[in-house]
């Protein structure tokens, strides 16, 4: 089983890229952590955003290959514990289907995206920066992977 984080954004500092790195290295081979990057649209004063988010939506999802799950990171979805996510990748590695984690633009997810949706995954009530998103879910589930495997990190 394969992870990826398909996320809408700008390019990253260079700080963002070493945190998510830092991760992501550290899962094992069986479980790697893959980003796609889908670019974000240059959002002008007349821009329509609504099309905007439409294109965005088109290439995440044009990035998941058939069969695979989704997981949409959405504010209305679901608030998982460390423990649940553990529980989550459990399940997800016995279901050996390849997940997508998809993170929206600064508008959130394009409709089609949201409605393919296997799970809706909510990080936190509190809007958070991209940055801080990618490096925060590579962490949690390196963390999550550290319990299951019963490593000294969790604690």
């Amino acid at each position: 089983m394969r992870i990826r984080l398909i996320s809408v954004a700008s390019r990253m500092p260079r700080w963002v890229e070493q945190g998510y790195q830092e991760y992501a290295k550290r899962l094992p081979p069986d479980l790697p952590l893959e980003l796609v990057e889908i670019p974000l649209a240059t959002r002008g004063k007349n821009a329509d955003v609504s099309r905007l988010m439409r294109r965005e939506g088109e290439q995440m999802l044009a990035a998941v290959q058939p069969g695979e799950r989704i997981v949409t990171l959405e504010v209305t979805g679901r608030a998982w514990s460390t423990e649940t996510l553990a529980e989550q990748l459990e399940l997800w590695r016995l279901d050996a289907r390849n997940v997508n984690l998809m993170v929206g633009g600064p508008e959130g997810l394009a409709e089609d995206v949201s409605a393919r949706s296997d799970q809706r995954w909510s990080l936190s009530p509190l809007t958070l920066p991209h940055p801080l998103v990618r490096i925060l879910l590579a962490e949690q589930l390196y963390r999550a992977w550290t319990i299951l495997n019963r490593h000294p990190y969790h604690k």
